[in-house]
């Protein structure tokens, strides 16, 4: 009875299993034939898309490199300080008792600013006063009497000596009592005034600062290695970011004797006419020196530069019907990658040490779009600016 049923069970199921299996490779079969359509689909629209984009021909701005004086200059970060800066304060402890100056005030050399309360600094005075005329009286009695044989030489001696020490008392009450007024040292401008009337402060309070703000030095700091180009009288080109338009002039004034043996850099002076009061002690400012003759350089607008950790390069401009071996070839303007060693720059401009040379024409603008050999049309409608003192617009 169980082989008999066993079989026909059997013979049932061997055709199942190959229909499964057919339905199963008919569609691994259709997807991989999908799968291949969709890759050919794509290579079909990525070769589209880049023959497209080939064919179009990338617009850039040119400029031509040209041959210019230039002045090799050094440059360096500089800060304003007054010929002469002082915060001035009373020399002895006191009450404030007049205050004779406005902040802001442009002041004289020996204008009183400020008096501290006297007290009976008057009457200690005038008690001493006192004290001298009888000293000076007492001894020119005795000097009559001693002419008269009337008192010894002894005396006559005490009496001069206690005169020079009354004066001398005098002196000193009246220096103590000069202590407590406050003048101006030198002619300039008066800043911020910083104590009030009735303010009792101590000695060597600060009351306000003075500074001279006609001439101004400006100090700033040159590698070593310029020591050689720069001399005392040579002038010197001075801007401050507070005033964009506008360029001050002056002339190094002094060297320091020694170099900075942490830094190695040069302290320098200059010293700069600023009769209007517009550079301030403190001020942040950009200094400029020539040095060395002048030369001529290959110089390009900076922005047909692309600076590159392996190397600078620029992009210049080629005829096809120029090149060898393309006599009676189509008209057609490509450019090509050239590496370039640059040197200083100024402004808008860069000067080309190697690389190019004068009357190449460079791309300024688009070289995003292009690489080595790529056809080019020009339209120089809007250009980069090439500016050597490019001054910045007002917002």
């Amino acid at each position: 009875m169980n082989d008999t049923t066993t079989l026909p069970r059997t013979t049932h199921r061997r055709p199942r299993t190959w229909l499964r299996m057919a339905i199963m490779l008919l569609l691994v079969a259709l997807l991989a034939a999908g799968l291949i359509g969709f890759q050919q689909f794509k290579a079909g629209i990525i070769k589209h898309v880049v023959t497209t984009i080939r064919s179009q021909v990338p617009t850039v701005a040119t400029a031509k490199a040209s041959m210019q004086p230039w002045q090799p200059r050094q440059t360096a970060v500089g800060s304003a300080r007054a010929s002469n800066g002082a915060d001035l304060a009373a020399e002895v402890a006191g009450v404030v008792d007049r205050i004779e100056f406005k902040s802001g005030q442009t002041v004289a050399a020996g204008t009183e600013l400020l008096r501290l309360r006297p007290n009976d600094d008057d009457a200690k005075l005038a008690q001493l006063q006192a004290s001298a005329e009888l000293a000076a009286i007492t001894l020119r009695r005795d000097q009559r009497q001693l002419a008269a044989h009337g008192v010894a030489q002894a005396t006559v001696d005490s009496d001069a000596a206690n005169l020079k020490v009354a004066r001398g008392q005098v002196a000193a009450q009246q220096a103590l009592m000069a202590e407590k007024l406050v003048r101006a040292p030198f002619a300039g401008r008066l800043g911020l005034r910083q104590v009030d009337l009735g303010q009792y402060i101590a000695a060597g309070t600060t009351i306000v600062t003075l500074q001279q703000l006609d001439p101004m030095y400006v100090d700033f700091y040159l590698p070593q290695q310029a020591l050689g180009q720069v001399a005392v009288g040579q002038k010197v080109e001075i801007t401050a970011d507070a005033y964009p338009k506008r360029t001050f002039e002056g002339t190094i004034s002094s060297l320091n004797s020694k170099i900075d043996p942490s830094s190695r850099m040069l302290q320098v002076r200059a010293t700069v006419a600023n009769p209007d009061g517009a550079l301030l002690p403190g001020m942040y400012l950009s200094v400029s020196v020539a040095a060395g003759q002048p030369r001529s350089l290959v110089t390009i607008p900076m922005a047909a530069v692309a600076f590159n950790p392996y190397g600078s390069l620029v992009y210049v401009l080629h005829d096809t019907k120029d090149a060898p071996g393309n006599v009676g070839a189509k008209d057609q303007l490509v450019v090509n990658q050239q590496f370039v060693t640059t040197g200083a720059s100024r402004g808008d401009q860069i000067s080309i040490l190697k690389g190019i040379t004068a009357h190449d024409v460079v791309v300024t603008a688009g070289q995003l779009k292009l690489h080595n050999g790529s056809p080019v049309k020009i339209d120089n409608s809007v250009q980069p600016t090439d500016n050597p003192a490019p001054v910045p617009e007002d917002r």
